[in-house]
């Protein structure tokens, strides 16, 4: 499960940081991908690291659901345009 987490769950946090990032960053957008994506290999390994470190699975799990506020913010837009 812890395995599944990190690589899953890490990609997922990843995936979500870069988009967050990347949309708060006050460039153009193709500017604003570079710069977010630069740090996201640093990123996905200490997710994955962290995820080995951590003592008990339930703190695992929390770090994998600070996921949902960053994709929120990294595709808000897409998500205004399927709601309304």
């Amino acid at each position: 499960m812890r395995s599944a987490l990190a690589i899953l769950g890490g990609y997922a946090f990843t995936y979500a940081f870069t988009a967050a990032l990347a949309r708060l960053l006050p460039l153009s957008a193709a500017d604003a991908l570079v710069v977010a994506t630069l740090p996201a290999f640093l990123v996905y390994t200490i997710a994955i690291l962290w995820a080995f470190a951590a003592r008990d699975l339930r703190w695992v799990c929390c770090g994998v659901l600070l996921a949902v506020p960053l994709a929120v913010i990294g595709f808000w837009p897409q998500l205004q345009e399927r709601i309304g």
